[in-house]
């Protein structure tokens, strides 16, 4: 983020709390291979750039020794967006704007500045097949995958979800399965007050989304058995402010990461789609807004303090932070991604993926970045 967006976020929260670079364009379809050669594992790294004169996705072949070397770029045929005012790390400010779904082998993009959403079909480093479908609202910026369901999250006006159906590789769209989550947003949203990601409960029977400073809500839907959802969302009110992004414990308690504290809140996440027993524990960090579960250690970017920090989360759900620096980043750390035992971060100010490997006892050891993405990149996914 600038620095006067940074002033905005840390203003907020305490209210609330008391370039583009070159590189080749291959087009619609290249790509070298399958990457399994020189090296390879067969794994691969995808990053969307996010471009407003033309989105795009990055794809990455991982090395053994979790390195990534560029394989192609496939433009998904939609634009970028930049969410107002204009935070510079954090143009789509969601978690989940890129999607790798392995059970149908396709790759989901948001393109938000036109309002679509684009598939392809994986075929190793390859993309192949590309369809684009409307998003059914303004600025999709997050999809959650559960099954053949899709959901995607407009963050702007009211803030919409959409569901479609998986068939083959494309989205169809769910009659009927538009929801509105009453915001007052415009077009393109604020980033502070922006939804910040939806995601399935891990049995797939609730659809939650995060609603950052409009309200400091976590806002759970019910699914039906046709794919859409209760009228109204169930809203409860997170443990400290500004909920942005989540994953789950094994033991199936939501995991939120908090920017307004920089805390990590775990929740029981009970039938009637009420959150209860929280538990929380800060980073002592600035602006704690992405996570990811490698195993049993949970990993944040805090955006304002360009670091990672790292935690564990204990069987009754209580978090206890294990660094509060795991790793230094480049500037504007944001979305984070995990493929095997390596961790990859995007910085969104700088336009770089800054490689990690996860070792035994959760630390992180830095092995090297990839550069020449462009600033506002903002998406990343592994197979």
């Amino acid at each position: 983020m600038r620095h006067a967006a940074l002033l905005v976020l840390v203003a907020a929260v305490a209210a609330l709390a008391g370039a583009q670079a070159a590189y080749p364009d291959h087009g619609h379809g290249h790509g070298r291979g399958h990457g399994h050669a020189n090296g390879r594992t067969g794994s691969v790294v995808w990053a969307q750039t996010n471009e407003v004169a033309g989105n795009r996705i990055v794809v990455y072949d991982r090395a053994g020794d979790g390195t990534l070397s560029q394989a192609g770029t496939y433009a998904t045929g939609g634009n970028g967006g930049v969410a107002a005012p204009g935070a510079e790390s954090d143009h789509l400010a969601s978690q989940g704007s890129l999607v790798y779904d392995s059970r149908h082998s396709i790759l989901i993009a948001v393109n938000a500045g036109s309002d679509t959403v684009t598939t392809f079909k994986v075929h190793g480093d390859r993309l192949q097949g590309r369809k684009v479908v409307a998003s059914g609202g303004e600025f999709p910026a997050s999809i959650a995958v559960h099954g053949r369901l899709v959901y995607v999250l407009n963050a702007g006006g009211p803030g919409i979800v959409q569901g479609y159906w998986i068939r083959g590789h494309h989205l169809r769209p769910i009659a009927g399965s538009a929801r509105s989550l009453g915001l007052a947003n415009v077009n393109p949203p604020n980033f502070l007050t922006s939804p910040g990601q939806v995601g399935f409960s891990p049995n797939g029977r609730k659809l939650l989304v995060t609603t950052k400073l409009s309200g400091s809500h976590v806002d759970v839907f019910h699914v039906r058995g046709d794919g859409t959802l209760s009228a109204a969302p169930v809203v409860n009110n997170s443990a400290t402010p500004v909920p942005f992004a989540f994953t789950f414990t094994p033991q199936g308690r939501l995991a939120d990461g908090e920017a307004g504290a920089s805390s990590l809140t775990t929740y029981e996440l009970n039938g009637d789609g009420t959150l209860a027993d929280p538990r929380s524990a800060t980073d002592g960090q600035m602006a704690l807004c992405w996570i990811v579960r490698a195993g049993g250690f949970y990993y944040v970017s805090n955006t304002a303090s360009n670091n990672l920090s790292s935690f564990t989360v204990a069987v009754d759900g209580t978090p206890t932070l294990l660094a509060a620096v795991a790793a230094p980043t480049n500037a504007g750390p944001i979305d984070l991604t995990v493929s095997g035992r390596y961790l990859y971060g995007q910085t969104g100010t700088t336009g770089t993926i800054d490689e990690f490997r996860i070792n035994g006892d959760g630390s992180l050891t830095a092995i090297g970045s990839v550069t020449g993405l462009p600033v506002g990149q903002e998406g990343i996914a592994s197979s």
